[in-house]
């Protein structure tokens, strides 16, 4: 088992700035592949960023290339989404999730955390 616990969402004005962070524990943090997902309400989950057990390799949603950028420690066994240039239709709870693959698919991930969200005020 995998626990993973997101931190750092909040209330921000329209360009602005968080940084959130998953923290792992449980299973070795550097096995697994790990990604962001965010769902809006009405609407479905939807994959943001994810990362590489190395975290050499990176993939973003075409929405937020540029602005939004993961990375991870794994002697933390941490994951961060640096987000900047917020903008309204960024707001919704984002999830961290572990996966034994380096995914863009939520399928492939077996682990979630509870998720935190994020307001974006325009």
């Amino acid at each position: 088992q995998v626990q993973l616990v997101e931190s750092g969402g909040g209330l921000v004005q329209a360009g602005g700035s968080l940084r959130l962070s998953c923290a792992a524990s449980g299973r070795t943090f550097s096995n697994y592949g790990m990604g962001w997902f965010r769902q809006a309400p009405g609407k479905e989950r939807e994959f943001v960023a994810a990362i590489s057990r190395t975290g050499g390799s990176t993939y973003y949603v075409d929405s937020v290339k540029g602005r939004f950028t993961i990375s991870r420690d794994n002697t933390k066994n941490t994951m961060y989404l640096q987000m900047n240039s917020l903008k309204p239709e960024d707001m919704a709870v984002y999830y961290c999730a572990a996966s034994l693959v380096y995914s863009a698919s939520s399928g492939d991930y077996d682990y979630w955390g509870q998720g935190t969200q994020v307001t974006v005020s325009s």
